[in-house]
This record gives structure tokens, sequence and C-alpha cells, in this order.
């Protein structure tokens, strides 16, 4: 049981920290494309390279 002492803040960091990279990854713009990938994978056109 003293084990939890450990693991109960270690795990609410650790939740703490995705929670703050998924909300870095919504303000720098990440998701702003969900219909351009749905189109893109229906083209016959095959680009080795992606767009910059």
């Amino acid at each position: 049981m003293n084990v939890l002492i450990y693991l109960i803040p270690v795990s609410l960091f650790l939740g703490g920290l995705g929670l703050l990279a998924f909300f870095w990854a919504l303000k720098s713009h990440q998701f702003d494309d969900p219909e351009g990938d749905s189109h893109r994978i229906l083209t016959k056109d095959y680009d080795d390279h992606p767009k910059r």
C-alpha cells in the first residue's frame, strides 16, 4: 500500500503532461485540416515528398 503514495502523484503528473500536450497541439493548429487528409487519401496522384 505504500507504493500508492508514489504511484498516484506520478500518474496525476503524467496525465497532466498529456493534457498539456493535447492543449498545446490544439493551440498550435495541429488539427486544422481534417478534411484535407480525407480527400488526400482518395486521390490517384502519388507524391513521394510531403508538401512544405
